[in-house]
């Protein structure tokens, strides 16, 4: 008899669980927060440069906050 190995497969970026894509939209949201404040600050708009660049923390924040809760799926680490 021989032995078959299975190979593990891969996930497509469609079958991303709904934890992973709460994260995801997290992170997307403050590296726009980020990209804004930068472009605001070579821009000249220095006050409202550093106004938006708190948000990225902010931003980070919620995302932790409302994340904690969730369990992602079976086999999936929580990082």
């Amino acid at each position: 008899m021989t032995a078959t190995r299975s190979t593990p497969r891969r996930r497509s970026a469609s079958a991303i669980g709904p934890f992973h894509r709460a994260k995801l939209a997290f992170l997307l949201a403050g590296f726009a927060s980020l990209v804004l404040s930068v472009s605001l600050w070579f821009s000249g708009h220095r006050e409202a440069a550093i106004f938006v660049g708190l948000w990225v923390g902010a931003i980070h924040s919620l995302g932790a906050l409302v994340l904690v809760g969730e369990n992602p799926a079976k086999g999936d680490r929580h990082v």
